[in-house]
């Protein structure tokens, strides 16, 4: 069954298709270890570093349809906003967007004809779920398939990192965009050698029994979070380096322990994780995060953390067999929004429509 949106963006568009329209969707994730570590050079300076997260059914889509002629139509389903252009050209001469990702990805595959770009994302707004970086992946695969590029995933996992980068014009991690291309529980190797994928063997039922995302209303930016961390370890600050190691090393235990099913110490090193990330600077949590997690643990959760950079968004909590739904109500009667969690089973998928 199509989410509940899906009649609405694949709505016939109001403009004069000129060919069948290609539709790429692909998941948002929630992340468990090892964040932060995964920009480029930091992970270099911690051999063995990688990072956890799971692909969540909260689904971003990408439609390009051919148009007839010349022009250039942007159009954002989730935040209602379009862009136009008279040409391709007159995309490639302005610096400035109201559509900043459909653009930028525009003037790097530079169409040779006419077309319009319907983006839509169930993620609420600065939620932390890589809902900015799943929606690149689903764009760069469209835009791919358009223009008939034979792209590889590892391919546009480097351009929608890169091309993203040039959007919020701070350094981009490479784990976000891994859920998108290959859904379920990802283990990211951050090595020298390159960026490696590992599926990870979990059930995805088990993640599902045991896992709750919340949302708290504040919408965040991860390029200023994860800015501000970058600096601090570059310039040499001793503490946050320390704290890196230790993050590090969390991921790599809590990777085993995900592969034996010991949830006890997945659960205590989700809280030490948490403990580290909130002291690397100012703003990684906020008083309604400690609130939630507070009101979690006393109704049956063990450990939780904020998804992404922290400074609001979604926290996502691990649960006692059982809890669930108690910690839930918990979380609502406290100000935060249960999102649905689902593990998605698939990553990035095409579909066309004439």
């Amino acid at each position: 069954m199509q989410p509940s949106w899906y009649k609405h963006c694949m709505r016939k568009p109001t403009y004069s298709p000129a060919g069948p329209t290609i539709v790429a969707q692909a998941p948002c994730r929630a992340d468990l270890a090892g964040g932060t570590i995964d920009l480029w050079p930091l992970y270099l300076f911690h051999p063995g570093a990688l990072t956890l997260n799971f692909a969540v059914n909260i689904l971003t889509t990408c439609r390009v349809t051919p148009l007839k002629g010349k022009q250039v139509h942007l159009r954002s389903l989730d935040t209602n906003k379009e862009e136009n252009f008279a040409s391709f050209d007159d995309l490639r001469r302005t610096s400035s967007f109201r559509l900043p990702l459909a653009a930028r990805l525009l003037q790097f595959f530079a169409p040779k004809e006419g077309l319009l770009i319907e983006t839509n994302s169930e993620s609420p707004a600065g939620a932390g779920i890589s809902g900015s970086s799943a929606l690149m992946i689903a764009a760069t695969a469209a835009l791919a398939r358009f223009t008939d590029r034979n792209l590889t995933l590892e391919q546009m996992r480097v351009i929608a990192q890169n091309v993203e980068a040039q959007i919020i014009q701070v350094p981009t991690g490479c784990q976000d965009y891994y859920p998108a291309l290959y859904g379920s529980v990802s283990a990211i190797h951050l090595d020298a050698d390159g960026i490696h994928r590992e599926a990870v063997p979990v059930a995805p039922e088990e993640i599902e029994s045991r896992f709750v995302l919340a949302y708290t209303g504040a919408p965040r930016q991860s390029g200023i979070n994860n800015w501000e961390v970058f600096k601090a370890h570059i310039n040499g600050d001793k503490r946050v380096f320390r704290n890196f190691e230790r993050i590090s090393s969390i991921a790599r235990a809590m990777h085993q322990a995900l592969v034996r099913g010991d949830w006890q110490d997945v659960a205590k090193l989700l809280r030490e994780e948490w403990k580290f990330r909130r002291t690397n600077a100012p703003g990684i949590t906020t008083p309604l995060i400690d609130k939630l997690v507070t009101a979690a643990a006393k109704n049956g959760g063990l450990a939780a953390k904020a998804c992404g950079a922290g400074g609001g968004g979604c926290v996502i909590f691990l649960v006692e067999k059982g809890a669930a739904s108690r910690v839930a109500t918990a979380i609502g009667d406290n100000g935060g929004r249960v999102l649905p969690l689902q593990v998605a089973r698939d990553g990035l998928r095409f579909s066309s429509s004439v």
